[in-house]
């Protein structure tokens, strides 16, 4: 069985991706605690959370257009993503995850002893799920269809029409789908709902981190139908019991002034991306999708090695991406919009000056 005990992707990640210009980063610069209302009652300690803080729970379940019994609150999406895959899997079961994905969903099935597949995106032109092929990958043994929409680490977005026949391929297979939504709130222009609501073969997981700049609450969730929302709750019992009460004081509170925190965001990724766009249309060196929304991007190095391009980004100009081998693809890496933006600026003229380096064309 191929199984592993733990991810290279976040060892790195949390030793060698800090930099003084962090374009790793996936999500959005962090959110200021001043900017919040505090008062000296929302930082209580003690408070009755057991299967949920009840007005945490609330604030999701209106958020998301979902009744409370479909909400699961997990410690941020990373332990939303381990709770859905462990409810969902037994030791043996196949499942089909996107190639690239983020790591740690392959990782993790592996971990649980799941036999994991690939079906593959299609670079050209723009990493889209061909349902066709999907459909191809899918056996009598599958169990279970893992996705991110927006998709990490290219953020192109997946369309309603898609995700509903990835789901009548999932019903006929007697499967479920997985999506990762944690990237869905960056779009900020036509937004999609959540692929819970498509049926209940959905089951998603999100949190208040990427978009919202607020990784410190920890604040995440799953969406699923009552009886799977159960389990996972029975199963989160046997990992991370009870949550840290102020952190979901104030995740209530986040959520109380969530459009201030949306409209931050909305303005700092509009103004990076025009950055981004025009760096790309000034680059022969790169290939990339353009870019609607998402906080994320996968160009591809047409010349020269990823590997070397980033040691001396991190070593001479103090800039971080992260390798596309953590992805499977070698020849791309991923690289953050979210910070602020003179940082993203000053990270990106970096970057320009790596790779004009690593070509020869420096002076």
């Amino acid at each position: 069985m191929n199984r592993v005990s733990s991810s290279d992707y976040m060892l790195w990640a949390k030793t060698r991706s800090h930099a003084k210009y962090d374009l790793a980063n996936s999500g959005l610069a962090g959110y200021p605690f001043a900017g919040l209302p505090v008062k000296i009652e929302d930082l209580e300690f003690n408070g009755p959370s057991y299967y949920g803080y009840g007005p945490l729970q609330q604030a999701i379940a209106e958020k998301c257009g979902v009744g409370i019994d479909n909400v699961v609150a997990t410690n941020g999406a990373s332990l939303g993503n381990f709770l859905a895959l462990a409810a969902s899997l037994e030791p043996g079961d196949e499942v089909l995850i996107e190639h690239p994905t983020y790591e740690l969903l392959v990782s993790t099935a592996q971990f649980l002893g799941a036999q994991v597949k690939r079906f593959f995106r299609q670079r050209d032109p723009d990493f889209r799920i061909d349902p066709i092929a999907l459909q191809a990958a899918v056996t009598s043994r599958t169990r279970l269809i893992v996705l991110t929409n927006l998709h990490n680490p290219t953020s192109v977005r997946t369309s309603e029409a898609t995700l509903r026949d990835i789901g009548a391929i999932a019903r006929e297979a007697g499967a479920r789908v997985l999506v990762g939504e944690a990237y869905l709130d960056s779009l900020f222009v036509d937004a999609q709902t959540s692929a819970f609501h498509l049926g209940p073969e959905f089951i998603t997981t999100t949190s208040l981190t990427k978009v919202y700049g607020l990784s410190g609450l920890r604040c995440g969730w799953i969406l699923a139908e009552p009886e799977m929302a159960r389990r996972v709750w029975r199963l989160n019992d046997l990992v991370a019991n009870s949550p840290a009460h102020v952190a979901e004081r104030l995740s209530c509170l986040a959520f109380a002034n969530l459009d201030a925190i949306r409209e931050r965001s909305r303005k700092l990724l509009t103004s990076n991306h025009l950055l981004y766009a025009d760096f790309l249309e000034q680059r022969n060196d790169l290939w990339a999708p353009r870019l609607k929304s998402g906080t994320i991007s996968f160009p591809r190095l047409l010349s020269g090695e990823v590997e070397q391009l980033c040691s001396l980004l991190r070593d001479k100009y103090e800039t971080s991406v992260v390798p596309g081998r953590f992805f499977g693809m070698p020849d791309h890496f991923r690289l953050g919009l979210g910070s602020e933006t003179e940082i993203f600026a000053l990270g990106l003229q970096r970057l320009g000056a790596a790779l004009d380096e690593l070509s020869g064309r420096a002076h």
